[in-house]
Formats: C-alpha cells, structure tokens, sequence
C-alpha cells in the first residue's frame, strides 16, 4: 500500500501539522489513512489502546484519520532526561537509558522495529502518511539514520521536503539541502512545499521558480500560516504559549526544564475568561495568581533542584500564605510531598530528595512504570475524569486520606486539609469538560464556559484540512505515494 514522507529543511517547520491536516483531508476523501513517525523526540507522550506510549503528535494524528493510538505509529520514542541522555522507547515500551553516542550504536538495531511497525500499517490501511525528524541536511548525522532518508531508502518510500518561510531564508532551506544530499536520497525527494507563509503569495513566485530551477524538484504550492495551529496539542514545550489575554482566573504554570505531558495546559489555554501564563526560569510566581500549577517532569528530582534554582520554592509557601490554590499533576505531585526516595536511581543518582513538603505523602521510585487509559470520579465535585496515567513511583501518605479523585473506587492522588493544595497522577484531566468547568468556578472563573474540547479540537482539524485542500496541490501530492 502507498505511502508518502514529509521531511523538513529543520526542525519546528511545521510538519507535525501539517502532516495532521493532510491526515484529515485524506480522511474526509473517505480513505483509510495512518499515521507513523519512525523516530520521534519528545517528552509529550500519549498512552496507547496496546498499553504503551508514542509521541503526542502522533497521537493528534491520529485523531485526525479517527483512529485509536497504536504504538506502531511511533516505534522509537526518546524522551529526554538530561542534556546527554534520554530514555529510550521502542515500539510503546521502555529499553533502555542511553547517551547521545551509545543510542547512535544502537541505530542500526533499531531499523528491524522501525520497518516491522510500518509494514504492518501498510497491508492495514490505503496511504500511511510519514512524518520525519529534523532534517535530512544534517548529513552528519545520515549513517545509521532511521529518522529521515535512512527509512525512506530502507522503506522504499517518496519523500516531500518542507520548508519554513516565516523564520526566512526559504530558498537556501531548500536549495542548500538539495546541494548537500548524496545523488540516492536526492532523488528519493518529489518536490517541496513552503509552509507559514503571511500576506499577498503572488510576491512570492518569483522566488517559488527560483527553487524549483536550482532544486530540480516541483513545489506543491505556497501554504498560509494557519492561525488556529496553537490550539492543537503541542508536541514541543517551547511551542506551549503564554495566553496574556486579562481574565477574570489567572493560572501560572512553571516551565521546567524536562516539563512533560504538558497537553494538560491545551483546554485551559483555550478557556474564556482564563490568563494562562507559562513561568520561565528566573521569572517570579505573580502575587495576583489564582493557581498555581506545577506540571508533570521527565526528571521529577532534577527539575525539583531546578524549581529551587528559580526560588520558585519560596515563592509557593508565599502564594499558600496568600490563600492561593496549588495544582500538582505526577512529577508534580511528587515534589509536593516530603520527600522522594529512588533507591535504584531511577531518576538520577540513587538517593533521597527532600520535598516541597506541602503535602504529607512520601514518594518510592520503583521499576515499574504505571501507563495505562482511565476514567476517574473527582472527590469534591462527584464529575468523571477521563485521562491517563504514565509515571514511574508509588505515593503515599496521610494527605491520601482526602484523595483528589476515586480511581476504580479506589483513592487516587491526595488533597490538603483546607483543599487549597492537589496532588493527582491523572494527565490529560482538564479535557472533561465539566470537570474543567467545575474546578475552574471554584477558582473563581465565571461559570458556565462553552469550550467543548474535544469538539473543538475536530473542528480545528476539519479547518486546517479545508485551509490545506485549498492551498496546495493535494491530488497531486496523493498521487506520489507509492
């Protein structure tokens, strides 16, 4: 069955989204249409209906063909731990921790995963449509690449190149990777597409020939920056946004250093009446700040030394002192407790790290890793939670007693006496809609918001692939696929 590759001249192009609208386009023709990435690079991840894990824009891709999340769309998954090193996640589930060079070694072994996963969506589905990783210009990186021309030769599969106009020098994006491929994956490539472009297009054809002479490869056309890309999930951290519109709530969140699963922020950004304001190191918690939300962490002892770094420490117990309410979602919720004890040294060095203390629960780090689809009950508001859990550790604790939330009847996170501080291992909550609406009314947020999420997030989708059928030659990019 056909399948196409979409790469970038680099990374934050636009490929994710674009790849998801052209996902729903073929969708909306009526064809069966996958998504894959064979390496991804994120720690925004999404659990899977097989019990595993894949990148989160995968997982919006997904959404966008109607399909449930498969670990095969995204068989490698590095989720990063430190600067030097990530965790390494093949086909859903946990192999190993690796630095930059012995995950390089490992490359060859990881090609046999990475065709098994896409052969077995080809003979399911019309097209698979596959999305790269960086860019196939990094000829430093090409031997043993699985990620970008590497899969494409050893899958046999055409390749689209996209550039990026809005961060400007579109022509050597282009051209310059034409020049610096070798002869074979140059002409795996079938042609190019400028991506993000702001005003009168007709300006732009000059240029457009201009590539097309000097690359040798056809554009598929010039697409307009889509508006509406920030309220689809972010895979990135950088791309989560500061929504400084005034609001009668104000929510702070702190921007750690290894912030993961950070897509529980997409419905509040989205929420009238809310300002969302994403902390950045050095910056101070606001005294004015309603709640303050301490997000999930690839490194929950790491980015603990990272949010006292920041003084942010000091700054909590004043927002407490202040009457302020304070949301802890898994690493965040551990580093509320007293403290956390990773005997193997599964989150860094083997030891003890002293908590935040604002919660009375103790945290073991233990090999297991909990990654699994649920639907909780929320203690005070009695409203369904739909969500996901993907952490490694047990918390417990006398703050359990008044829990967050009854997950398979059974007490699920823990809450302060006075209930103005939270702890849950529950991701993706605030996308119920009434729970959200409900928790943000006690707040203080006028009551009741209209934002229908999940609705909302299809009615996007439908528009970027209508924005997408417009713009660009869609018939003759399907049409490449072999």
């Amino acid at each position: 069955m056909p399948a196409i590759m979409f790469q970038g001249t680099g990374s934050n192009v636009g490929k994710s989204v674009l790849v998801a609208g052209l996902c729903r386009a073929a969708f909306n023709r009526g064809m069966k249409v996958a998504p894959f990435k064979p390496q991804n690079m994120s720690n925004n991840a999404a659990v899977t209906e097989d019990g595993g894990e894949i990148g989160r824009a995968q997982a919006l891709q997904a959404i966008a063909c109607n399909l449930p999340f498969h670990t095969d769309m995204n068989p490698i998954l590095l989720k990063p731990e430190t600067e030097t090193g990530s965790q390494v996640i093949v086909q859903g589930h946990r192999h190993s921790t690796l630095k930059a060079r012995e995950y390089d070694e490992l490359k060859p072994q990881l090609i046999k995963p990475v065709l098994e996963s896409f052969e077995r969506l080809k003979v399911q589905y019309d097209i698979v449509l596959v999305e790269g990783a960086g860019s196939p210009a990094e000829i430093n990186l090409r031997e043993n690449d699985i990620a970008n021309m590497g899969f494409a030769i050893a899958g046999n599969v055409p390749v689209i190149l996209i550039g990026d106009i809005d961060r400007g020098g579109i022509i050597p994006q282009i051209v310059g990777t034409s020049n610096v491929l070798s002869e074979d994956d140059r002409e795996k490539i079938q042609g190019f597409i400028v991506n993000k472009f702001r005003g009168d297009k007709s300006l732009f054809d000059d240029g457009y020939k201009i590539i097309e002479n000097q690359s040798g490869w056809p554009g598929f056309g010039v697409l307009n920056y889509f508006p509406d890309a920030w309220k689809l999930p972010a895979e990135d951290a950088l791309d989560v946004r500061t929504m400084s519109t005034p609001g009668q709530l104000k929510i702070v969140c702190l921007c750690l250093s290894r912030m993961a699963n950070f897509d529980d922020l997409d419905p509040l950004a989205q929420e009238n009446d809310i300002e969302l304001k994403m902390l950045k190191a050095g910056q101070a918690i606001p005294g004015d700040a309603n709640l303050v939300l301490i997000p999930g962490s690839k490194s929950t002892r790491g980015d603990l030394k990272y949010l006292r770094e920041q003084g942010w420490d000091i700054d909590l117990y004043a927002h407490y002192r202040r009457g302020g309410h304070i949301l802890g979602l898994c690493g965040g919720y551990q580093m509320l407790g007293k403290q956390i004890d990773d005997p193997n040294g599964l989150d860094g060095p083997a030891g003890r790290t002293e908590g935040l203390g604002l919660l009375d629960v103790n945290t073991e780090m233990l090999p297991e890793k909990t990654l699994r689809k649920v639907t909780a009950t929320h203690a005070e508001t009695n409203l369904a939670v739909s969500g996901y859990e993907i952490h490694l550790g047990k918390t417990k604790g006398e703050d359990c007693k008044q829990p967050f939330a009854y997950l398979d009847k059974k007490p699920e996170g823990a809450c302060s006496k006075d209930g103005r501080i939270s702890g849950s291992y529950l991701h993706g909550l605030f996308s119920s809609d009434n729970f959200r609406s409900a928790f943000l009314e006690k707040l203080g947020a006028p009551s009741g918001g209209d934002l229908k999420y999940e609705k909302n997030l299809n009615d996007v989708l439908n528009k970027l692939a209508n924005h997408i059928e417009d713009q660009l030659d869609v018939n003759a990019l399907l049409k490449v696929a072999q």
